[in-house]
């Protein structure tokens, strides 16, 4: 069973989130929260398999939280994906940095929202294709202006964790990547669990920005 949280001040739409996840027989909503500071609350306190977050709210916004729940210096991170009706490029980069797993607008269809949940409490990571294609156009830009630092993976990682970056970064999932490298999924989340703390990030999707960011992979045209 997935354990939720979901944080948002709106009450209308924190119950309808809560409804259409809890619908799910392998979803279960245990807390709802209005504000930030009640989301960081609930989370450490119940220690959910996810959170779901919004961006605005009062008190503590859902970024600071999401920092708070899964940011840098965070010894046991909880999985947040970014729910928002806000499409703006602060916020996008501002979740990523945050360490948040996903980043979804609230117009998304409700299947999208379910798997979405279903993929950050997996330890994978989830983007909306159209914010996917700005993320990259981002990453491309600042590429401009820095040097090639590609030889920072071998580096830093071993073959075997270099291997998984690549896949990592083509999307695939765990599964995916076991099957690709004939490795079990637990060895697979074995090595993501040493690498991500050798490139500085808390998440899958930071992990792919990371590789695409120092040309381990190049960005498509």
């Amino acid at each position: 069973m997935i354990r939720v949280v979901v944080a948002d001040d709106q009450p209308l739409v924190r119950a309808g989130l809560s409804a259409m996840l809890g619908v799910e027989p392998d979803i279960e909503v245990v807390a709802e929260a209005p504000d930030g500071v009640q989301a960081v609350e609930a989370a450490r306190r119940l220690r959910p398999d996810m959170v779901c977050m919004d961006v605005r709210m009062p008190g503590l916004d859902g970024i600071a939280a999401t920092r708070e729940l899964c940011g840098p210096g965070v010894e046991h991170p909880i999985p947040v994906l970014i729910l928002t009706t806000f499409d703006v490029d602060d916020y996008l980069f501002g979740a990523l940095e945050a360490g948040a797993s996903g980043f979804l607008l609230k117009d998304a269809e409700p299947t999208t929202v379910v798997e979405a949940v279903r993929s950050v409490a997996a330890g994978n990571g989830t983007l909306a294709d159209t914010l996917t294609k700005r993320v990259v156009r981002e990453l491309l830009e600042r590429r401009r202006t820095q040097p090639v630092t590609a030889a920072r993976a071998t580096e830093l990682l071993t073959a075997r964790e270099l291997d998984i970056l690549l896949l990592l970064a083509q999307g695939m999932s765990n599964e995916e990547i076991a099957r690709s490298l004939v490795l079990e999924v637990s060895t697979v989340k074995s090595h993501l669990a040493r690498m991500m703390p050798k490139l500085g990030v808390r998440s899958r999707l930071q992990a792919v920005v990371w590789a695409y960011q120092n040309r381990v992979v190049d960005i498509p045209t």
